[in-house]
């Protein structure tokens, strides 16, 4: 995803006479130059989706712009992927019963929304979040990458040692200005809560690093993946991805893993009652303790 948040501010909630409407999708990212929209010729998940909202509403011209919980990089994966879209109220009513098998009808088969419904007051598909889950899978068979998972796990041709990256892992992980493992963005801030990193070996040899923050910057997860990896093949020791996120710049060792490996699983959000508050407080940019500026 990228794993990247940063967007253009928004109103809280829709404009008067709209409904804001509630998307949970996946999509296979191997043929998207990501999420967002991009220059004519370029094909892109939001792009799909509001061009088949576009057509099965009968808007003509008019385009009903999607809010995203996180924004993908090309070739990365979703499985449990949330947006939101503010319909005129007219044409939510015409169209919600029928919507969600009308756009299956019209999307093409990489992406796929599995639920449309009017969203609670206060919700925001990015703001509202409080975590977004990532995995990453990687194997270090000697063989590579059963075809049929190729496009979605990534082979590392050196041994990895899971113990070595768990124990790594656990110096990533609280509220740091992860600035070390972050492409910087003008004006966006790099301090992050990492609430979980953890590897395991499933029984046909697959690595998944399980992966969860309040919310995460540009290249971040392939960053953090990267170093670790470094750390797995033992190319590095177990102490030096701490120690780069400790420096705060960015190092040339860190390498960012290839998309094709990562998927966005799960967008968690908290009570109804309690979406307000977090959409506010998400707005806010953030500073660690005791520092003068967040860079």
């Amino acid at each position: 995803m990228s794993e990247q948040v940063e967007y253009t501010e928004r109103r809280d909630g829709p404009e008067d006479g709209h409904v804001r409407v509630r998307l949970d999708l996946s999509y296979d990212g191997r043929d998207f130059s990501g999420w967002a929209k991009q220059a004519a010729g370029r094909r892109t998940v939001q792009g799909e989706i509001e061009d088949a909202l576009r057509t099965v509403t009968r808007s003509g011209e008019r385009t009903y712009e999607l809010t995203v919980a996180g924004r993908t990089d090309s070739g990365v994966h979703a499985r449990g992927q949330v947006a939101h879209v503010d319909l005129p109220a007219a044409v939510w009513e015409e169209h919600r019963e029928k919507l969600l098998r009308r756009l299956a009808g019209r999307l093409p088969h990489d992406v796929r929304i599995w639920r449309v419904a009017e969203a609670p007051a206060g919700f925001d598909a990015r703001f509202s979040a409080v975590w977004r889950r990532y995995a990453y899978r990687v194997t270090d068979h000697p063989g590579g990458v059963d075809p049929l998972l190729r496009g979605h796990v990534l082979w590392h041709d050196w041994t990895l040692d899971v113990e070595a990256m768990n124990a790594a892992s656990v110096a990533l992980l609280g509220e740091h200005d992860f600035a070390a493992y972050c492409k910087r963005r003008e004006g966006a801030t790099t301090i992050r809560t990492l609430q979980e990193l953890s590897w395991e070996r499933d029984r046909d040899g697959i690595v998944t690093a399980a992966v969860r923050a309040d919310a995460f910057c540009h290249n971040m997860v392939r960053s953090l993946v990267g170093a670790l990896l470094f750390v797995g093949d033992g190319h590095r020791p177990v102490e030096w991805p701490g120690k780069v996120l400790a420096a705060g710049v960015r190092d040339s060792a860190v390498h960012v893993v290839r998309p094709h490996g990562l998927t966005l699983e799960e967008v968690g959000y908290p009570a109804d009652e309690l979406l307000a508050a977090r959409n506010r407080e998400a707005r806010n940019k953030r500073t660690l303790p005791n520092t003068a500026c967040c860079g």
